[in-house]
């Protein structure tokens, strides 16, 4: 079962939000318009309205991942570029921001999101169809990237995945989500200049009015023919989906196995359809915690290769899948 096309605006133009997984992107999310029973106070919204604009790259050499996040009453964002043959950071950028002045995010996909502080920028742009760039300006780490969707013989340009939900204690969530993205572009660290042509991009832009208390499991990982987005916490099963041969296909609920205690020990993840079995193995990872007293979070993204295999549906064969580069996240925030 593919995908149906996705609204136009978000909430619905009499205010009722329209709630699915659907292929393409909303032109406008504006919660703002909200009708009971999911409107909420200008105030409240100031509180749990958060948004943020993520982008990931990677080749045979670096996996590099880049977020500007706005949680309404402050701002954050984080970058890095990790080696993946030597299972090392090269670089690693976290920093955060002034409510009102660091960070600028669209309140749609298709925009400009921007973190700036002074010797530091961020600038994330996407387009409707999902063609993109990053520039950045972070101490040793500088990238010019830009990717769109495949083209040329044999390319199967991919749909952008929109998906739209109530969240329990917030109000209702939307994210949109890439597949795999042909990339170019450099990336500098030190001095040192690495290609990044030929590798795969994606992103991930959400907006959403969510609870205090936010956590989730997540991976992610594409090539130009295949990929996945699997989450299991706050969103439910909503954002799950298989891109394969140009197509967009839901998933099921997600289920994560693994050893918090053992980091370097593989994750057991599976969808209760049937449609998709993996193992990730982890090359190396990215942790924070924080705890600023009114607010804190434990993250982690482990960077690794996932195997095992995929189908679009119960009677279809299994596509294999070998070593394909992506990420995990466990993740819990009180913001």
């Amino acid at each position: 079962m593919t995908l149906p096309a996705a609204p136009l605006c978000l909430p619905a133009v009499d205010g009722h939000p329209i709630f699915g997984r659907f292929a393409g992107q909303a032109a406008r999310i504006d919660w703002r318009q909200l009708a009971a029973p999911y409107a909420r106070s200008r105030l409240w919204r100031r509180f749990h309205h958060k948004r943020w604009h993520y982008v990931a790259f990677y080749t045979e050499q670096v996996f590099c991942a880049v977020a500007i996040v706005d949680v309404g009453w402050t701002n954050t964002a984080f970058a890095y570029a990790f080696e993946r043959s030597s299972g090392r950071m090269l670089a690693e950028f976290s920093r955060d921001g002034l409510p009102g002045c660091t960070a600028s995010l669209s309140h749609q996909m298709a925009g400009l999101s921007q973190f700036r502080l002074p010797g530091r920028q961020i600038r994330i742009v996407t387009a409707s169809d999902g063609a993109g760039s990053l520039r950045l300006r972070c101490g040793a780490l500088a990238i010019d990237a830009e990717f769109a969707p495949p083209a040329g013989p044999g390319a199967a340009p991919a749909p952008l995945l929109l998906a739209t939900g109530p969240v329990a204690g917030g109000a209702v969530h939307a994210t949109q989500k890439s597949g795999g993205l042909a990339l170019q572009g450099q990336l500098r660290v030190d001095g040192r200049s690495l290609s990044l042509a030929g590798g795969i991009a994606s992103f991930d832009y959400s907006n959403g009015l969510l609870a205090r208390n936010t956590d989730w499991r997540w991976a992610s990982a594409h090539d130009l023919t295949l990929g996945f987005n699997l989450q299991a916490g706050y969103f439910g099963a909503q954002e799950n989906a298989l891109w394969l041969d140009g197509q967009l296909y839901p998933l099921g609920a997600a289920r994560f196995a693994y050893d918090r205690q053992a980091r370097q020990a593989p994750w057991q993840i599976s969808t209760d359809d049937g449609l998709l079995e993996l193992e990730f193995t982890p090359e190396g990872e990215r942790r924070g915690d924080k705890n600023l007293l009114v607010a804190a979070s434990r993250y982690v993204q482990p960077i690794g290769t996932f195997s095992g295999w995929v189908r679009s549906a119960p009677d279809q064969p299994r596509r294999a899948v070998q070593r394909l580069a992506g990420v995990t996240e466990d993740h819990a925030s009180r913001w």
